[in-house]
């Protein structure tokens, strides 16, 4: 009987360093994990900025989530098109299971941003992958508009952007090419039929976001062309 209690005890000691030792390696192979998996994050965001497609690819092969965010809530696919890294743009874009239109903290889509970098490849590319012209609030318009490249413009429009989108503050594409963007810009966007009439949450229309900077041709005209539109809309 004695005999078999201390059997008894030697396999439960046993059983206890065996278990011990299972934890030991599990979290020694979860330290290396991380470890590596820290280094590859580092490598993926270091590829996208260089614009080091064939990086970014292998990493993604492995298995590297395409729509992990940086610290500060930037996903690749935004990385990207921030560097206007063209060829990690389109790998991203194209990826498997790629959010084309996952914001960041800003709620700043990477249509948005390519529209803002005046990057007209990116934008084209990234709409035929699919990517949301119109977005509650901000949107890839009033970017454009910002930016005040008339052929992006063109383009989003062509793409059935709505002109007279309102930001959360009710500033149209319109009131930015006003003040941010160009003369010609805000001339397309009137031809295009903007309503130069609406009024932000602050009372203030296109004219106004005009009277600040120091254009006087562009005041002049957006005062003729309002003009024009309240009396063909009465």
């Amino acid at each position: 009987m004695k005999k078999q209690v201390n059997a008894l005890q030697f396999l439960g000691r046993l059983g206890t360093n065996l278990l011990g030792f299972i934890k030991f390696i599990a979290a020694l192979l979860l330290f290396f994990s991380s470890q590596s998996y820290a280094g590859s994050y580092s490598d993926f965001f270091r590829a996208i900025e260089t614009d080091d497609s064939a990086v970014v690819s292998n990493l993604l092969k492995r298995g590297f989530e395409p729509n992990a965010p940086t610290e500060d809530g930037q996903t690749p696919l935004i990385q990207a098109v921030k560097a206007n890294a063209i060829k990690t743009t389109r790998l991203l874009a194209s990826s498997k299971g790629v959010d084309l239109d996952r914001t960041n903290l800003q709620d700043e889509s990477p249509l948005m941003l390519a529209a803002l970098n005046g990057n007209a490849e990116i934008v084209k590319y990234l709409v035929a992958q699919g990517a949301e012209v119109n977005k509650t609030g901000w949107t890839p318009l009033h970017y454009a508009a910002t930016k005040g490249d008339v052929n992006i413009i063109k383009f989003l429009l062509a793409q059935s952007a709505y002109i007279d989108s309102e930001s959360p503050n009710g500033t149209t594409p319109l009131m930015m090419a006003a003040r941010y963007g160009t003369f010609e810009a805000v001339k397309l966007l009137i031809e295009e039929g903007a309503d130069p009439t609406i009024r932000n949450n602050l009372k203030l229309n296109a004219i106004d976001f005009a009277s600040t900077t120091t254009h006087p041709k562009l005041l002049g005209y957006l005062k003729t062309q309002t003009s024009i539109w309240i009396l063909s809309h009465p």
